[in-house]
Parts: C-alpha cells; structure tokens; sequence
C-alpha cells in the first residue's frame, strides 16, 4: 500500500490555479492543496498541516511582509521537503539551497549564481482578486532579451539598453511596450522584437511547470 503524500503549492500568479493541476492535481496517493503567493507566517500554518512537501512558486513582496528564512527552515527542520521556483520560491531557494531547500529552474539558477541579486527581478503588479499580472517581471524581459541576441534580433549593446531602461522602471510600470518606446531602436527593428516577443516563453510560467513536473515525477 502506497502512502498518501500531502503537498502544498503557493502559487497562482507565474501559473493559473487550473494551469498547475493540469500537471500535478490529487489523486488515490496524492492530496494537493494549492494556495495564493505565501506570505509571513503562512508557513507555521502550513506545518500544522502536516504536509510531506512545500512548493513556493509565488509569495508578496511589497503589499505584505515576505516569507522569512527561519519559516521554512523551520519546515525543513520538521522533515518537510520544501521547494522554490519561479519567483519568492526561486529566491528563497537561492539563499537557502545550502541549508535543504531545492530550487529548480531558470529564475532561481540566475539568482544562485549571482547573475541576478535584486527581487525586483521577480517583482509584478498583480490584481489582488485575480492574481492577473498587471505588469512585465524584469527577469522575463532579461530572459527574452537574452534569447533575441542568440537570435541576431537585437545586439548585445541594445539588450543592454532595454534592460537598463526596464530596472529604471517602477515594477507596477514595466512592461515590453514602455520600455521599447524609450529606446533608440529604430522602428523596424522594434517590429521584429515585438513580433519575437509575442512567441517567447513566460519562463516564470515554464519554471513553475518544471517544479510541478518533477514533483509530480518523484512521487
């Protein structure tokens, strides 16, 4: 007889509620339960859950206190296996992969080798109801960016601009539209990125369905 394995999922910004159960939903040996972004003092909740595993993909950082370090390291001292990808879970990940905390994907890969050092990277404007992003997180546009450049798209210097015109950009602000308007990109080079833009990768989103995935593949 196989164990029920309990598990708790923050999320819902980087992946629809429904997008995620479409990768990792309960069944006969798993009982998933998904929350909105974590914030300070969700995790003592959480424990008194008993679950076996913790995914943080989402959590608030601006409109609330952010999840602290000693929260889930008192999860992982308990026994619980807690990972972080995306955003607040790729950044905690980051800090704490040393002390038993695993991050997967992209986002956390930048910040664990120091690549990206701010949360603003991972920052978005959000419609509380909804979860919606209002905005464009800055470590989206370094992602595409960097792809355009692979790509020929735009040069190295330009992806330079752009980045730099975007993280001078109050997060609720930042989008791709904005910040191209600000550049010296000249018109035909805009279209071409924008038209490279619309077919890129929300890697927020595809780190969040990796972590889903490899949990779902571990049980």
């Amino acid at each position: 007889m196989i164990d029920m394995v309990k598990i708790i999922v923050y999320t819902g910004l980087s992946i629809s509620f429904d997008e995620a159960k479409n990768i990792l939903d309960s069944d006969e040996n798993r009982e998933v339960i998904y929350k909105r972004p974590i914030q300070r003092g969700d995790m003592g909740s959480a424990i008194k859950q008993q679950p076996d595993i913790i995914a943080i993909i989402d959590g608030v950082f601006h409109q609330n206190s952010a999840v602290g370090h000693k929260e889930i390291l008192n999860a992982i001292r308990q026994g619980i296996r807690v990972y972080g990808a995306s955003s607040m879970g790729a950044l905690r990940a980051s800090e704490l992969d040393s002390l038993g905390m695993t991050g997967v994907g992209y986002v956390y890969t930048q910040y664990a080798t120091g690549e990206v050092d701010s949360d603003d990277y991972v920052a978005v404007m959000l419609d509380s109801e909804s979860l919606e992003p209002l905005s464009e997180p800055l470590i989206n546009m370094k992602y595409v960016f960097s792809n355009a450049v692979d790509e020929n798209i735009i040069t190295e210097s330009e992806s330079c601009e752009l980045l730099t015109i975007a993280r001078k950009t109050y997060y609720p602000q930042r989008n791709y539209a904005n910040t191209l308007n600000e550049s010296h990109l000249d018109d035909n080079k805009k279209t071409e990125l924008i038209d490279f833009i619309r077919t890129s990768s929300d890697i927020k989103k595809e780190d969040a369905k990796e972590l889903l995935t490899l949990i779902k593949n571990h049980i």
